[in-house]
């Protein structure tokens, strides 16, 4: 298998999200609480998690730019307690700060530093991590978000412009990422090679299987020094 590039998922993929997400819903509330304690009141943290549930399901033009939708819902839940001029700014900025207070897994810089020796890197996410805030972009060539392309995993759109940045062809970039549907059915249908990053044990059961499955992001560098030896 010739690999020129490898194109990596973000979120649980190189750190667990979940503790970021919800300490960033807790940040939010917590400001809220002190400076418009009426709209805290109006929607705790239930209420306004189903709030952003709700505008998603609203919104379906903006499945790919979860950024947007989280704004939209801190504008709904303000105008439903009577105030237009919501202070989204100030909210996406305590938001976006802790959701990118992320902690890797013990295995994914080590590992990305040696992935990085031998082959370019590209992020592909469906999220709003921020590599540059979490300091991890200067190991990158490309950094895409469904945000910014336009489409979200699994649409190959999003894979074929990572190959397109690289300039490789899909089938010499390999994918990885722990989302057996958005990361490896998508990576495939774009014509790349795949790669399930398999951190809990799961069964594969979603059609045809990966390329490679590892564990760890260690696995994965071990495959990746020890392929491109043979290739040279």
């Amino acid at each position: 298998m010739l690999v020129r590039a490898v194109s990596l998922d973000l979120d649980d993929t190189l750190w667990p999200v979940l503790p970021a997400l919800i300490e960033a819903e807790h940040c939010v509330d917590r400001w809220l609480q002190q400076h418009h304690p009426d709209v805290a009141r109006a929607w705790p943290l239930e209420a306004m998690r189903e709030l952003r549930e709700q505008i998603a399901r609203d919104n379906t033009h903006l499945s790919h730019d979860f950024s947007e939708q989280r704004r939209l819902t801190i504008r709904h839940a303000f105008a439903a307690c009577g105030i237009d001029d919501a202070p989204v700014d100030e909210t996406w900025r305590i938001y976006f700060a802790a959701r990118n207070n992320v902690e890797l897994y013990p295995d994914s810089l080590a590992a990305l530093e040696r992935i990085v020796e031998r082959v370019p890197l590209v992020a592909i996410s469906n999220g709003n991590a921020d590599l540059e805030v979490i300091g991890l972009h200067h190991l990158f060539h490309t950094r895409l978000s469904a945000s910014g392309v336009g489409v979200a995993k699994p649409d190959p759109r999003i894979f074929l412009a990572a190959a397109e940045a690289l300039g490789l062809p899909p089938h010499e970039v390999l994918h990885v990422g722990d989302d057996p549907l958005l990361d490896v059915v998508g990576a495939r249908e774009a014509g790349m090679r795949t790669v399930w990053l398999n951190r809990d044990g799961a069964v594969w059961s979603h059609g045809p299987a990966p390329d490679l499955e590892f564990t760890d992001m260690t696995s994965l560098a071990d495959w990746i020094e020890a392929s491109t030896a043979t290739d040279s």
